[in-house]
């Protein structure tokens, strides 16, 4: 069978299970799949059968992550991770997480059962985490943080909608509580990380390609403004105003044209203005800010032009501002080694020259970043619409994204193998030099 029919195959394959996984949902009429939920525990049964029927090692690690693993040219090598995550958001659609951890399954089957993994010289672990998107207990990348050694012990305080604790949601998954701290790797058990992804966003469907590399994720900090004037009757002169909710107005449309003008990504998803009476003048008014960018220095620089900005719209409107942090998360730099094994693999698979795209949305390769190097392969997504049931992607595209990763495996073996070859050879030389001159 050709690489392209294996590729176009393997699609259909891919395309089906996402399907299958989707019936896997709490929610009568869409699809939600939590960490450490029965819904998961069907998740893992269902790829976990999947992975044996490719000949992989299945477990469950500590902390919740499905893992599948096949040996290199000899058992016991440090491990290439093809991973991305299997729960979801509420309502979501079919393909964000899921299908980078189907997909990477695919491939590992396919190197498999072709007998390449038999000359790799490392180990390939599929790994599907149990969660990324923080949808039941509100802190995020769990799964990753766990695998990465950044786990902590705190979150098993933390309580789902139904008031349950996590490190209760541990024992009734089967799982103990103390042990979540054993799911992770070292530098001396794993060689990297390797993600495949749905875009979340329109540039390669704009740019009219299926596939791209990632060049960073970006950084993140999200922050609860809160704009604190006095609440008084409509009829108050606007001199004598403290007026929170069109200062907080002002401070939002300004929020747009800085983060415009910085090239950063910027949104207030949440707002709330006290007391909330039709002719009474705002006295409280709450709103969330979330801001992305490609490096910790432009969102710093970005955050800091827009407070000078909020400092100045507050004097005017007579109000004061609290703002206070609830989460950051610096920039995640791909490698460039594994990120140009990427790009060759697209060059092969889609006969183009391959770009870098920056990550605006956060992925598990923020959380794997702080212990190995990553690299992750970006597939088109129709209309960039993600966290929705309107997500979609086109069969093609993920055949030619499946070839693509199944080359960039290939490379990182070859550039490796080259590169051991090359140290050999510098070493037999040296041995040569010293034995002449020894002998001289």
């Amino acid at each position: 069978m050709s690489a392209a029919q294996w590729a176009e195959d393997a699609a259909r394959t891919i395309m089906d299970r996402c399907d299958q996984l989707a019936t896997l949902t709490s929610m009568e009429n869409g699809i939600e799949r939590t960490y450490l939920s029965p819904q998961m525990a069907k998740a893992f049964e269902l790829v976990g059968g999947w992975m044996r029927d490719a000949g992989l090692k299945v477990s469950i690690d500590p902390a919740g992550n499905l893992r599948g693993r096949a040996e290199g040219e000899r058992d016991g090598l440090p491990a290439l991770i093809l991973g991305s995550h299997l729960d979801s958001v509420p309502d979501a659609g079919k393909y964000d997480g899921i299908l980078g951890v189907i997909t990477a399954l695919s491939v590992a089957e396919h190197l498999v059962k072709s007998g390449a993994t038999a000359t790799l010289p490392f180990a390939l672990e599929v790994v599907g985490f149990g969660d990324e998107e923080g949808a039941r207990f509100g802190a995020t990348l769990l799964g990753s943080y766990a695998l990465g050694g950044g786990w902590n012990d705190e979150w098993l305080d933390l309580t789902d909608a139904d008031g349950v604790t996590m490190r209760q949601a541990f024992r009734d998954f089967g799982l103990d509580p103390e042990r979540v701290a054993e799911a992770a790797h070292t530098t001396e058990d794993a060689i990297g990380y390797l993600e495949f992804h749905i875009e979340q966003g329109p540039i390669l469907e704009q740019k009219d390609r299926a596939l791209s590399s990632v060049s960073s994720i970006a950084a993140a900090s999200r922050y609860m403004v809160t704009i604190h004037g006095l609440s008084c009757h409509i009829a108050t002169p606007y001199d004598l105003r403290h007026d929170a909710l069109t200062a907080a107005a002002e401070i939002i449309t300004g929020i747009d044209r800085i983060s415009r003008e910085a090239g950063t990504r910027a949104n207030v998803g949440e707002i709330s203005a006290e007391p909330g009476g039709v002719n009474v003048i705002a006295g409280k008014t709450t709103f969330s800010l979330d801001l992305r960018a490609g490096t910790d220095e432009l969102r710093d620089e970005t955050f800091a032009r827009i407070w000078d900005m909020a400092a100045d719209v507050c004097e005017r409107y007579h109000v004061t501002m609290d703002r206070e942090c609830i989460h950051t998360a610096d920039s995640a730099q791909c490698d460039p080694f594994l990120r140009s094994c990427i790009e060759e693999g697209i060059e092969q698979s889609e006969g183009k020259k391959a770009f870098g795209l920056i990550s605006y949305p956060g992925h598990d390769g923020m959380a794997v970043a702080g212990l190995l190097p990553i690299a992750m392969l970006y597939v088109r997504c129709k209309g960039g619409i993600s966290h929705s049931p309107l997500e979609s992607v086109r069969e093609d595209d993920v055949a030619y994204g499946a070839d693509a990763f199944a080359h960039a495996i290939e490379n990182v073996a070859t550039r490796l193998r080259a590169a051991a070859d090359e140290a050999e050879a510098r070493s037999a030389a040296l041995n040569a030099d010293i034995v002449l001159a020894m002998e001289a």
